[in-house]
């Protein structure tokens, strides 16, 4: 495969990305193609390193994910069999779905495709913001234990959009979450734990099916890069915690906004 530097540069961006409503997806297809690295190789590379992000949650919510495998001490909450379903009800519409229309939806990840899904995420994100912002303190759900199993599988159909390359699971699930009631925080930390298994999934998945294109030799890039993408992620989803007890979504809206413009420019046109 390419050098231990595309690795790294990739694995970086995956980091910073995964978890900001700004898509990993559609970065990572504008970095890969300003790298010259595309093929079959490097879209399951793109995928397979979400795992190293997706450490990155299982070390900074630890305690919520060992919470699944006790009952919960008030009820209801995020936590034992509840939380497991809660988990498993977010999770099956967009895996379903994904699963269905894989052939197609590994043919998306173009930057014409990436362009378009950026727009229009960040005009939802614009509307959805305008729309809910003033009642964040008035959310019917103000903490992750709050959450009800209706809400949870409305979150994994919003999920869906995701699919989408560019369009961001991150910001389909956070739009989703405030439409269906809950506050801004929450559903970004909800956003956080409800990937662990949608992309252990799609990576193990995608692996699979591609295992006859790499050898040996490529572990060290798979590594490189999933290293990278762990400590780049920790530090993304600490910072965006913090922003959004501050701020609303419409910077990282307008920021898409401005990405697609150059991205049709000189990639796309």
């Amino acid at each position: 495969m390419d050098s231990l530097f595309t690795a790294s540069v990739l694995g970086i961006v995956e980091g910073l990305t995964e978890f900001l409503p700004i898509s990993s997806s559609g970065h990572l297809v504008i970095a890969s193609d300003l790298l010259g690295f595309s093929g079959p190789k490097a879209a399951t590379f793109e995928v397979v390193i979400q795992v190293g992000a997706i450490l990155a949650v299982l070390t900074l919510y630890w305690k919520r994910f060992l919470g699944l495998l006790r009952p919960g001490e008030r009820k209801p909450s995020f936590a034992g069999l509840r939380g497991i379903l809660m988990l498993i009800l977010t999770t099956l519409p967009a895996a379903s779905l994904g699963l269905a229309l894989h052939g197609f939806i590994k043919s998306l990840f173009t930057p014409a495709t990436v362009t378009a899904a950026l727009v229009c995420g960040a005009v939802l994100m614009l509307i959805v913001e305008h729309l809910l912002a003033p009642r964040q303190n008035r959310m019917p759900v103000q903490n992750l234990d709050q959450l009800s199993l209706r809400q949870a599988f409305g979150i994994g159909c919003f999920q869906c959009l995701a699919l989408w390359p560019g369009f961001s699971r991150s910001a389909s699930t956070l739009m989703g979450g405030m439409i269906l009631g809950v506050r801004r925080e929450v559903a970004a930390e909800y956003s956080f734990i409800a990937a662990v298994p949608i992309i252990i999934g799609a990576a193990g998945y995608d692996l699979i099916k591609s295992l006859s294109l790499f050898t040996a030799a490529d572990i060290p890039f798979f590594v490189v890069g999933s290293v990278c993408a762990f400590l780049s992620a920790i530090a993304a989803m600490r910072v965006f915690i913090s922003i959004l007890g501050r701020n609303t979504l419409k910077p990282f809206a307008i920021y898409r906004l401005l990405l697609a413009i150059p991205v049709y420019f000189f990639m796309v046109r």
